[in-house]
């Protein structure tokens, strides 16, 4: 199932960057801006089934850490 952790509280529009954490699969979600900049995604190499997004730097303060603590769960 998956939970909302966190949307970008700067967002002008409240829908993203947004983070999700699966239970399932143990795994996290980002939606974030496509990247569509041919430089910059030519210095990176990307397999064909995989995507770059982009986020700022302000909601790494809301990714949960490795320490065992809690996820903190967006308000809806």
């Amino acid at each position: 199932m998956l939970h909302l952790l966190c949307k970008d509280p700067e967002s002008p529009n409240n829908g993203s960057p947004t983070l999700y954490y699966d239970d399932v699969s143990d795994t996290y979600l980002l939606q974030g801006w496509r990247i569509v900049d041919p430089e910059r995604l030519a210095s990176i190499r990307i397999p064909e089934h995989e995507i770059v997004v982009e986020f700022p730097k302000r909601l790494l303060r809301l990714f949960p850490s490795e320490a065992g603590e809690s996820h903190i769960r967006a308000t809806p």
